[in-house]
């Protein structure tokens, strides 16, 4: 603001000088004088940083302008409203009483000097006025953007902090699922393996003396070794979730993770017997969900997305459609050709439709 303020001064100073080196055909100690005073008091302005100087400086290039006006060279009056509007904008806080101030001396001037004075300083009000209005939006942006990276600074550090909670819940779960099967394996099924074990001690050292009571303690032995390892196979049947299950979750988690990272609802439909649908058709079902959605969020422009796993007679229907622009021309790219290929890898189609927004829809045959 200050270098654009120098830059007009300079300029209308140039002009003033030319026309009175041009008029009078001479210098003029009195220009001279004045130039020199005038800007030594404008550099002074610059250099010093406490404002109660620079508007010491202010008030002392407008006393000076004004005499130099009456006393030396008329022209020296252009130089007042750049001056006075600096003056001014401390005091007066409107926009239009500043331009008001700035145009009162032309009540003083004759008509010719006045018109072009009201001229100087009315560009000299709009102009300085407007710069200083966008320099105010410039602070006012930098301020919202510092605001800004402060805040994605704060929220990149929660999410760290978040994701490290989110590994140590993890860690503790697991510690404590040990802990658990530990514990169960010693309760249960580590009491029945030491019990049958000792039922078959006692019954290698009863085989010669008493082979009927031997012969009871082993059968006692093999009950409970049964029993031992059927508490097992629960154990683990109740530790591993089926097939469906690990294959849907991966797809639920993905589209929640994706529905509030993109800011669209994505509703997931599930009809059917999802128990028929194989670990390799999970993967592939996971892998073109997961591109469909990326594509729709890319290039769709759509509002909301749905998401249906249909498994019927003999296919498996996944549908994955949005409500965005859609295309009248289907361009295959390396997406949709990845999607077919991973559908082709398991004997399955994939068909793609842009009439009506856009769908991927993945057709997997039941294996029987």
């Amino acid at each position: 603001m200050e270098s654009l303020l120098i830059i007009y001064k300079l300029i209308v100073w140039g002009y003033a000088a030319f026309d009175y080196i041009s008029s009078k055909q001479r210098t003029g100690a009195g220009f001279v004088l004045v130039s020199l005073i005038y800007f030594c008091l404008q550099l002074f302005a610059l250099i010093v940083r406490h404002m109660s100087w620079k508007r010491g400086a202010a008030f002392g290039s407008v006393v000076l302008l004004v005499l130099a006006a009456a006393f030396v060279e008329p022209l020296w009056a252009l130089l007042l409203p750049l001056n006075g509007y600096e003056l001014a904008s401390v005091y007066i806080h409107r926009v239009w009483g500043i331009g008001a101030v700035l145009l009162t001396p032309m009540i003083w001037l004759d008509p010719s000097a006045g018109k072009l004075y009201g001229f100087v300083a009315l560009f000299s009000f709009v102009s300085v006025t407007a710069v200083k209005r966008h320099i105010e939006r410039m602070e006012q942006q930098e301020d919202r953007l510092d605001q800004m990276r402060n805040d994605l600074h704060r929220l990149t550090r929660r999410i760290s902090e978040y994701h490290q909670y989110i590994k140590q819940s993890e860690y503790t779960l697991q510690l404590e699922e040990r802990n658990r099967l530990s514990q169960r394996i010693h309760d249960q099924i580590g009491h029945s393996l030491a019990g049958a074990l000792i039922q078959m001690e006692a019954a290698k050292r009863l085989m010669d003396a008493d082979r009927d009571k031997a012969k009871q303690l082993l059968e006692n032995a093999i009950h409970i070794s049964k029993e031992g390892m059927e508490q097992i196979r629960m154990t683990l049947k109740q530790i591993k979730p089926p097939l469906e299950q690990i294959g849907l979750n991966r797809v639920k988690l993905f589209i929640e993770e994706f529905s509030a990272q993109h800011h669209l609802p994505v509703p997931l439909v599930c009809k059917g017997d999802l128990d028929v649908i194989t670990p390799i058709q999970w993967k592939v079902i996971y892998e073109n969900i997961a591109e469909a959605l990326t594509n729709a969020s890319k290039y769709a422009e759509a509002t909301a997305i749905a998401v249906e796993i249909h498994v019927l007679n003999r296919v498996i229907k996944v549908e994955v459609k949005d409500n965005g622009k859609g295309a009248a021309k289907i361009k295959k790219g390396l997406g949709i050709i990845g999607m077919e290929e991973r559908a082709a890898s398991v004997h399955g189609t994939v068909i793609v439709d842009g009439t009506n927004g856009f769908s991927v829809t993945t057709l997997l045959p039941i294996h029987e």
